[in-house]
């Protein structure tokens, strides 16, 4: 294998958001409000708990790797070929949150599932946001 066959690519979102970290945490870890904004689920923000997030177009599975409340969240994130991890990494702001999201992993030969997870995930921070904007 050479260097550029093991090279994996980051798809990565930042946002700064007009709420507490507290606020955007609840909707990153309670899987009523992940269902809202992302997949139905059965998430528990506890390190080594397995879950699945399930869409339309099928289901992945993962792992919570990582929980620091209100502050970092990580979790594997597998399915159709796709070994990857999710990390969150929410930071106080003067104007509320800068929020960040990293799936890394994304190998040479899936193109099509990082240019799909690139489009997703502007997807899905768009209805995080909108479900923040009620959720009050």
């Amino acid at each position: 294998m050479t260097d550029t066959e093991a090279e994996t690519r980051t798809v990565t979102v930042e946002r700064e958001i007009a709420y507490p970290p507290e606020k955007i945490w609840r909707a990153l870890t309670q899987p009523h409000l992940l269902a809202e904004w992302l997949m139905k689920n059965d998430f528990m923000p506890v390190v080594g708990h397995r879950f699945d997030f399930n869409g339309d177009w099928g289901s992945v599975g993962c792992e919570v790797l990582e929980v620091e409340p209100n502050r970092t969240l990580a979790y594997s994130w597998g399915g159709m070929g796709l070994e990857s991890v999710v990390t969150w990494t929410l930071t106080p702001s003067g104007t509320g949150t800068h929020l960040r999201m990293e799936q890394a992993g994304f190998r040479a030969d899936q193109q099509q599932a990082y240019h799909g997870a690139k489009f997703g995930w502007a997807k899905f921070f768009a209805n995080l946001e909108q479900l923040l904007a009620r959720e009050d």
